[in-house]
């Protein structure tokens, strides 16, 4: 039986460790923390699991939560600004996509404390400590395996930043959460669950999220900020109710059509707000101890994308079910160097694409890129792939970052749309959604 060692106890590692377990390894996790005090502990993240991760999930029996969450059936996306002779902040282009699967958030609290509880209930070897590269040095040669998921910390310095995947230096964003009860419904069909994404030009962007917590359903209320700007004001808050004081100051502001839900909102708990920023990187996969030893770096360790387009626990999912299926395969060949950038390869082929898409939505959007977001919000098929895309952010290859391919694919969209109109049949698809100024009421 193989031995493997996952130091760190998130998304990647636990999945990881449970599939790995589930196959009959011998699986050693090292987490700094016990499930108890994970469970009572800080939020740790937001977080939206789309579709596919979803599904590597329940493949592995680890779905507890899923009759439990809320089913995110839409992603919303609106853009804030001002209109000549119009008082306030508008809603310039409003428009909500279906997914072709939901999509859900559970608090990572809830899920890691669960997972680690499962894992130890299933026979693995769980050590609570924090580990150091000194650590790894004298335990590396006692495993076949050591596999690295903690994006945090001294360990992160074993993988050297790869500058030609880096292109930022510094945090793109800073990051203000906050987990609430009392949100109220969306305008428009509050039938169906939503995510949205409020983009406020030069200032940054608002997340809203449904999601289970430790209280049972609530919503997140996520600020990403340009460092710097009037967003970036959550440093020195002093305790988390003044954090949510000046989380409903900027939304009524900037997006007061999401201030307009939330004036009745609380903290779902005394620990439920956040605050930092970090910097997007690809790292080298393989690390080296000082003793020689080699370990492989697992999702955030070696690939690090902001938020901003709600990637982070997706891509631990798909980095956790590729690497899985590596080291099955591997059968009892030697975990090498060569085999551990072959595994990262394979993870990479998806992963590049979420970097490529998300550090493109970090940048001041291009003229199609607005072009595109506008359309959407007139033709339901734009909106819905744009949706879908944050299940699988590869199909933004097709149309999304060439101006031509872009004024292609929206022109064939709506050429199809005009030829299939009957004209007894009322307003276009899409015409619920909005472009321009605020006419009425919009979905949410």
């Amino acid at each position: 039986m193989r031995r493997i060692l996952i130091v760190g106890a998130g998304q990647s590692g636990l999945q990881l460790a449970l599939g790995l377990q589930a196959k009959g390894y011998d699986v050693t996790v090292m987490s700094n923390r016990t499930a108890e005090e994970i469970r009572a502990g800080r939020v740790m993240s937001t977080q939206i699991m789309f579709r596919t991760a979803l599904r590597y999930e329940r493949e592995l029996g680890l779905n507890f939560w899923e009759s439990l969450a809320p089913c995110v059936e839409g992603l919303g996306l609106s853009v804030a600004g001002t209109v000549p002779g119009v008082a306030g902040v508008q809603r310039l282009v409003d428009w909500v996509g279906r997914l072709d699967g939901y999509a859900q958030s559970v608090d990572q609290r809830v899920k890691m404390a669960g997972w680690l509880d499962t894992f130890a209930e299933r026979g693995g070897r769980l050590v609570i400590h924090a580990a150091a590269v000194s650590d790894l040095d004298f335990l590396a040669p006692r495993y076949d395996l050591v596999l690295v998921s903690a994006g945090k910390g001294e360990l992160v310095s074993l993988f050297p930043r790869d500058a030609a995947r880096s292109p930022h230096a510094t945090p793109r964003r800073s990051l203000a959460l906050a987990y609430v009860h009392g949100l109220g419904p969306r305008a428009e069909h509050p039938e169906y669950d939503a995510a949205r994404c409020n983009l406020v030009p030069g200032v940054g962007e608002l997340w809203v999220i449904p999601t289970l917590t430790t209280s049972g359903r609530a919503d997140i209320l996520f600020w990403e900020g340009l460092p710097g700007g009037p967003l970036d004001v959550f440093r020195d808050v002093d305790g988390p109710g003044e954090h949510l004081a000046r989380t409903l100051e900027l939304l009524e502001r900037f997006v007061p059509w999401e201030y307009g839900r939330a004036t009745a909102v609380e903290l779902t708990d005394a620990r439920a707000t956040l605050a930092g920023g970090y910097t997007p990187v690809v790292r080298d996969p393989v690390g080296r101890l000082p003793s020689g030893g080699l370990v492989l770096g697992v999702a955030d360790a070696v690939v690090v994308n902001d938020p901003l387009t709600g990637q982070g626990s997706n891509s631990a999912a798909k980095c956790a079910a590729s690497y899985l299926a590596s080291i099955v395969e591997r059968g009892d060949a030697p975990f090498d160097a060569d085999w551990m950038r072959t595994a990262f390869d394979r993870y990479w082929a998806s992963a590049r694409h979420v970097t490529r898409w998300t550090n493109t939505m970090l940048a001041p959007p291009a003229a199609h890129v607005r072009a595109l977001i506008a359309a959407a919000a007139g033709a339901q098929p734009v909106a819905d792939r744009f949706a879908n895309g944050y299940d699988d952010p590869s199909d933004f290859a097709h149309y999304f970052f060439d101006a031509a391919e872009a004024e292609a694919y929206v022109a064939q969209v709506m050429k199809e749309l005009r030829e299939s109109r009957d004209p007894t049949e009322g307003p276009p698809v899409g015409a619920a959604n909005r472009a321009g100024p605020p006419g009425g009421a919009a979905r949410r």
